[in-house]
């Protein structure tokens, strides 16, 4: 496949899409987060984590961190560490 040709203005806004990667990613959880408080069914729950999970991966944040977060399941402690994170930016 042919490398593509972008212009000095496409360049841009796919360099600041990449730069801006772990703040859309924190304000993904956020919203995530408010929604895991609300949701009233098993199903529902298990999507939210599936997508938690893919937020939480685009985060430099350490394995075993991830791993604690995701094995517990527990929105406490997801906004624990959200708010964290989200203090350290």
């Amino acid at each position: 496949m042919a490398q593509r040709e972008y212009t000095k203005y496409q360049q841009k806004i796919i360099s600041n899409y990449y730069q801006n990667l772990d703040t859309m990613a924190l304000q993904r959880l956020q919203e995530l987060v408010t929604e895991l408080f609300l949701a009233d069914t098993d199903k529902k729950r298990q999507r939210l984590w599936e997508q938690a999970e893919k937020a939480i991966g685009k985060l430099d944040i350490k394995p075993a961190v991830k791993k604690h977060i995701l094995e517990s399941r527990d929105v406490q402690v997801l906004a624990k560490n959200l708010n964290e994170w989200l203090t350290k930016k």
